[in-house]
């Protein structure tokens, strides 16, 4: 005890003792191969040369040689050992460090090898007892000891702590700077340059407050009028009269004005007299239940006119749709009277007949085409054979009706291609396309459907949804629409044929169609279905059970307008009867509508080879939103819907797909004002 009080009195003198073991730290994957006899007690002799040791290597007071320290470790089975040894059991290798010169004010104890070579503490940690613990614990209660393993994961730890804050660093460093190469680059391709008084933006969008007085005007007379209603209906006819004069008044200034630039200078003082009218009202007439009564009024009156003028919209469209234009309707007219006036029609039955044998060869790459539009027809092959490596090889078939039969063949006798064969045929030349062998014809001569197309009193008007007003248009009462599913009976020479619309434009070679294994099917043609749209449910009546229980609602729709036929196959698996079918079960149309689709994906189920999406590329005619750049690499560009490219209603950065195979030069063009 007198030992004690001497080294607690020392103890109270010097603020803190440091012992670092010199290069105390071993590797973890060392310690579970301690031999057991690193932990035999030290014997006299050797305890005698410890304390003589220390006494040389430690350099502070003797009278600390007999403090206790107490100390914690493993052994090689895991176990947690507690050690007691006094400070002059120290081998040389500890160093007492001044705490002046220490952040720390703990003494930390580090051995440098493990406690293999203090064996000593051993033998006392055996001996020691809960008590002592606890009494040395209380002795120094500043004093942390830490294990070699223990020192080596706390250096690995801070460590990886700072390799990772400086891999952050670097990302954020790399971050910012691609931010800022982004932001570079979309400055350099941005064009802020102005044209006269016009900017490339809106001009709405000069000012954020650029029709605010417009705005404000308009809201005025919507307010004016819900006042002047309450007040007529009051009997305050000074008010009303007065009411209605400034709305009049605000109209008057508004007129056709976009935004505030539009407006006279004196459009600010109206809207001060309108305020100061509505000013007026109020403080006479304001009831909030009473105004809002009217409101609601006004707003269901608006949704009324907006539905109506979104189906004047619709028939409006439909009908320019159906509508011929008036240009197109010239040319024909020109055409057919040249035609018969020079007597052509005499001499190219004769040129026809030394040109058979060509046109029944099948080892060339032949086209149907059937449609009763010159102009369209004329695109069509021109682009074809201006894009064909081979033109020479390349044979149109092209069929009309009676009525353009003298124009189709003057602009193709006229303007012929150089290399390529045109035949052009007149389908009431068809005398096996009868009512008693064709169903559809049946059908189009029925009194019923003649009553659905041409009655007046059918629900055809405006007053009709959009569907409706669609399938009753003249294209699917006519039999070129239908003429597609006799391909093997008007050409029953060939083995192959590719179809094409009149409303498609051709941008590359099409001879490698002829090259597809098509593994069986009949035709062979583009898939349109994504996602949920354009399944089989979009086109057929699957609440009929003669529909549920032979086909998939989901089975994945394809386009008309560019499909290659295997006519071999057609004939062997007789595709036509399959036709006629479905075609007489529908006669009261409730398995699907009016067209030549639905009937399509009913005959050519489960026998349409799916082509690549790049060869027919679909939407011109109805989508102001497809890839520009799968347009620019498709083989066929179709304008599928109501815009076609030769109508008015044609989107405008579609259109030079088409006509720049246009001969807008040509004298019968110029004389029938068509031009771009």
């Amino acid at each position: 005890m007198t030992t004690f009080s001497t080294c607690a009195a020392f103890l109270s003198l010097v603020v803190v003792l440091h012992a670092v073991h010199v290069g105390g730290a071993i590797l973890e994957s060392q310690a579970p191969h301690r031999e057991l006899k690193a932990y035999r007690p030290l014997q006299d002799n050797n305890l005698q040369e410890v304390y003589a040791s220390s006494a040389a290597a430690v350099h502070y007071d003797p009278d600390l040689k007999d403090v206790n320290i107490v100390a914690t470790y493993s052994d090689h089975y895991g176990n947690i050992r507690l050690g007691r040894v006094k400070m002059g059991d120290l081998s040389p290798s500890w160093v007492l460090e001044n705490p002046a010169y220490q952040v720390s004010r703990k003494t930390k104890v580090i051995p440098r090898d493990s406690f293999q070579n203090d064996t000593g503490m051993e033998d006392n940690a055996s001996h020691s007892t809960t008590n002592q613990t606890d009494e040395s614990e209380n002795q120094f209660p500043n004093v942390d000891f830490a294990s070699p393993a223990k020192l080596k994961r706390q250096i690995l730890r801070q460590e990886r702590r700072g390799q990772r804050t400086l891999e952050l660093i670097r990302q954020e460093k790399e971050t910012d700077e691609q931010m800022q190469e982004a932001a570079i680059q979309k400055s350099m391709s941005f064009e802020n340059s102005v044209i006269g008084k016009y900017s490339i933006w809106r001009r709405d969008y000069e000012s954020p407050n650029a029709d605010a007085i417009l705005k404000l005007m308009r809201d005025q007379i919507i307010m004016a009028k819900a006042y002047a209603n309450i007040a007529k209906s009051k009997n305050v006819t000074n008010l009303y009269v007065f009411l209605m004069q400034q709305c009049g008044e605000n109209k008057r200034v508004i007129g056709k004005a976009t935004s505030d630039a539009d407006l006279p200078s004196s459009a600010l003082d109206q809207a001060k007299a309108m305020g100061h009218a509505l000013s007026l009202a109020k403080d006479e007439l304001y009831d909030c239940h009473e105004l809002a009564k009217k409101f609601r009024a006004i707003l269901q009156s608006t949704e009324r006119k907006v539905d109506g003028l979104k189906k004047k919209g619709t028939f409006l469209i439909q009908l320019a749709a159906k509508t011929f234009p008036k240009p197109l309707h010239c040319l024909s007219l020109q055409l057919a009277a040249d035609y018969f006036i020079l007597g052509f029609n005499e001499e190219d039955a004769v040129k026809e007949d030394v040109s058979q044998k060509k046109l029944e060869d099948p080892s060339l790459y032949h086209y149907a085409i059937f449609s009763d539009n010159v102009l369209a027809t004329s695109v069509v092959v021109n682009s074809t054979v201006l894009n064909a490596k081979e033109p020479q090889r390349h044979v149109f078939h092209i069929v009309t009706d009676k009525l353009n039969f003298g124009a189709m063949k003057m602009w193709f006798r006229i303007n012929a291609p150089a290399d390529a064969t045109i035949q052009v045929e007149n389908i009431n030349d068809f005398k096996w396309l009868n009512s008693s062998y064709c169903s559809v014809l049946r059908q189009l001569e029925s009194a019923r459907l003649k009553e659905y197309y041409f009655k007046a009193n059918h629900p055809s008007s405006i007053s009709a949804g959009a569907d409706n007003l669609k399938y009753r248009n003249p294209k699917y009462l006519s039999m070129l629409n239908h003429l597609r599913f006799y391909l093997p009976e008007v050409y029953p020479k060939l083995e192959k044929i590719l179809f094409l619309d009149d409303d498609i434009v051709v941008q590359k070679d099409l001879a490698p169609l002829w090259e597809i294994d098509m593994q069986g099917k009949v035709n062979g043609a583009v898939e349109t279905c994504k996602e949920s749209f354009h399944r089989f449910d979009k086109y057929l009546n699957f609440s009929n059970p003669k529909i549920s229980e032979n086909f998939d609602a989901g089975a994945c729709g394809w386009a008309f307008g560019m499909n290659m036929f295997d006519l071999k196959e057609w004939r062997k698996r007789n595709i036509t009867g399959i036709y006629h079918y479905w075609q007489d079960l529908n006669e009261d149309r409730t398995l699907w509508k009016l067209g030549s689709l639905p009937p399509g994906l009913i005959t050519f189920y489960n026998l349409t080879y799916a082509m690549e999406r790049s060869w027919h590329v679909l939407g011109l005619g109805y989508d102001p939103a497809l890839n520009q750049t799968a347009i620019e690499n498709a083989a066929v560009v179709h304008y599928n819907g109501n815009y076609k490219p030769w109508l008015g209603l044609a989107f405008a950065k579609y259109k030079p797909y088409w006509s720049k195979y246009v001969e807008y030069d040509n004298p019968y063009l110029r004389r029938c004002d068509i031009n771009e």
